[in-house]
């Protein structure tokens, strides 16, 4: 179990995570992408690693952008889970050439 962090919590530890933002309860980050399949298959590979950790975020894709939101709803706001999933999105993002 993961508890909820304070704003403050958060805002210090995406300090180190260009991109991400702390809003609406959640962080959110815009992926952008060369080419649309490139969004496609970003998607795909965080859905495996979303699911190898037992915490989905909410995606959507618009041609070449993905927006991702992250929070974990069991405890009403972000936690740790939400911060390394983000990290690993970010990994994630390298392989699929991201514009960030």
């Amino acid at each position: 179990m993961s508890l909820k962090m304070t704003p403050q919590e958060i805002e210090q530890a995406l300090e180190s995570s260009p991109g991400w933002k702390f809003e609406n309860n959640a962080i959110t980050k815009k992926f952008n992408f060369l080419q649309y399949m490139d969004g496609i298959k970003f998607v795909e590979a965080v859905a495996l690693e979303a699911e190898a950790q037992n915490h989905h975020p909410d995606l959507f894709v618009s041609y070449a952008e993905v927006n991702a939101t992250l929070s974990t709803h069991s405890e009403g706001g972000v936690t740790q889970k939400d911060l390394d999933l983000a990290h690993a999105m970010d990994r994630i993002a390298v392989d699929y050439n991201a514009r960030i």
